[in-house]
Order: structure tokens, then sequence, then C-alpha cells
């Protein structure tokens, strides 16, 4: 339901970048936002952020996720802009001051998901079959549960990286099944990997909606499209990525759900070849996600994720 309280704006622009899914993403946020104010004009404005612009380099290498997330922050700073509709696996773990994360929405499927024209799962590829993943998390589990399967690194939008999959670049792809769904490519997605097989990025199939800190109007407005559940679990997870330094130079995973009253919490840290790792599970109530986050993340350290860290980021200063 609508906040009644507070008046809506003539207007409202929300930022997001121009790959078919970030613009998917954008459209079905105005679409809601329509629904609740149809006397407010919403628009997009589409802009094109460094990280859509280096293609060939992997994110860990040229800055990470954060790369896609700046210019539209910009944009909001500037003016430009009231909101920014981010997909939440690619939100730095520290909002920036003067910043906030007005809003979580429902998840949709956070599974990894198998891709490939030849290959019916993970199991059946051959021995030195290439696999294709632009993540250090994905690529860890891989290399520690398929060790005689190569994985290169793949960049680019959705499409993109399906056409490398479809001339033989690849004999297959792992890519975020939420992405897939909603840009009605399902009839790509070969097999679902579960969380035990893969677990997902923090926040992946979540959205999250930016706005400025000074406008508490706009948090407000926003607050019918808010989904606690998810909420509380995206919450644990980016927790739990907080405390380890989590970003793309991190083979790092977490995962939540909530059953019943219980929220469930896995998380672990790897070496990019897999060969070290460390995992963990805690649950307890939704409402004490973020402890719980925080917690997992030094039961892992108690385990040796600090080693693997330490070598992987020694400038973090880990010991």
């Amino acid at each position: 339901m609508p906040n009644s309280l507070i008046t809506p704006p003539q207007k409202i622009i929300s930022a997001s970048r121009e790959s078919l899914l970030a613009m998917w993403q954008a459209k079905f946020i105005r679409r809601r936002l329509c629904e609740l104010y149809p006397q407010t004009e919403i628009s997009i404005l589409g802009m094109t952020t460094r990280g859509d612009q280096i293609l060939d380099q992997s994110l860990s290498k040229i800055g990470g996720k954060g790369l896609f997330v700046k210019e539209l922050e910009q944009a909001l700073e500037d003016g430009r802009a009231d909101i920014a509709v981010h997909s939440m696996k690619d939100m730095p773990m520290n909002v920036p001051e003067g910043f906030t994360l007005a809003t979580i929405t429902a998840r949709e499927d956070p599974r990894d998901a198998f891709v490939s024209t030849q290959f019916a799962n993970l199991e059946a590829l051959p021995e030195n079959s290439v696999v294709g993943t632009s993540s250090l998390r994905r690529e860890s589990q891989l290399r520690a549960q398929f060790p005689h399967l190569q994985v290169n690194p793949l960049r680019g939008n959705v499409q993109t990286r399906l056409r490398k999959l479809d001339e033989g670049q690849y004999a297959a792809i792992i890519l975020a099944a939420a992405g897939l769904k909603r840009l009605e490519l399902s009839e790509r997605i070969t097999a679902l990997l579960s969380p035990e097989q893969s677990l997902p990025a923090v926040g992946q199939g979540a959205l999250g909606i930016e706005c400025r800190a000074d406008r508490p109007d706009l948090v407000a407005l926003l607050q019918p499209l808010h989904h606690q559940e998810t909420a509380y679990c995206v919450s644990a997870e980016r927790a739990m990525s907080r405390v380890l330094g989590g970003s793309c130079q991190i083979p790092l995973g977490a995962f939540a759900e909530i059953d019943g009253d219980n929220l469930y919490l896995r998380g672990f840290v790897a070496s990019p070849d897999g060969k070290r790792m460390v995992s963990e599970t805690l649950n307890g109530k939704p409402e004490t996600g973020e402890a719980m986050g925080q917690q997992l993340a030094q039961n892992l350290i108690a385990q040796g994720a600090d080693e693997i860290l330490a070598a992987l980021v020694p400038e973090q200063g880990w010991k």
C-alpha cells in the first residue's frame, strides 16, 4: 500500500545502467511505482558505467563491482536522478556516506545456472572442458569440485556471454538464474545449481533501491516495495562479507534463507584454485541476521579464512 501520509512528487528520475538486464530491473521498479503513485511521472536515466566499458579484464583486476555503481551514485549526488536501481550482488558492502539503501525487493531465484548447448550438467563435462565465468566465487567452487575442468574468464552482458557459448568458445558457462529468468531466457538454463554445488553471491537475485540520505520522503515512498524477509537474508549475507572485506578480489559466497522462524546462513571463503576452502553454517532469528553474519565471519576467520585472505589481499593487513 502507498504511504498516504507522504505526498508523492510530480516526477521521480531513476538512474540505471543501460544493459538489457539493468534496464529490465529499472523498468520493473518503474512499473511498481507507477501502480502505487499513478500521478507521478517516473522516468529512467540510462548510464554507461566503467564496469560496462572495460570488458577485456576481469572485474577483480579493475576494481570490482563498485564500478557498476559509482556513476549512478554521482547522478544522485548531482541531482540528475532521485533513485538508483541496483542488483544487490553488484552493491559494494559499504554504502558511501550521504547515501542510503532505501529498499530491498523480494528475491528472484538466487541460484547459479549451468548453461550449455551440449552437456546436461557439470558432471557430464569431459576432462579439460572450458567453463566460462566472471566470478572468482564460482571459479573457486568449480575448481574444488571439478579440478579436471578449465575455468576461463567470461565478461560482457548476458546476451554477449550466451553468444560466446553458442560460438563454441566454451563448453558451458555459469550465470545467475535470476538474470536469465528476468530476461525471459529460462529456456537457456540447462540445469540449476543447488547452493551445495555453488553457493550464491551475496545479495544474488535481490534488487536494491538507493537514494540520498537526505531524502526521507523517497525512503518513505519506496517502503511498499520493501520485502522484509529478503532484507533480513541480504543483511546477514552482507554483514558476513563486510567483515571479511568482501569484493571481486575474494572468492567468497554467502546465502541466507528463512525457514519458519529461523534464518539459516551459509558462507565460505576459498583460494581461487579451490584448494583451500573454509565454510560454516549458522541459524538464528531473522531479525538477528546482521549479528549472525558478523559471527559467521569470525568463525571463518577462526578456521583460517584470514590466512586465505592475507594471500589474496595483503594490502588489507590480514594476519
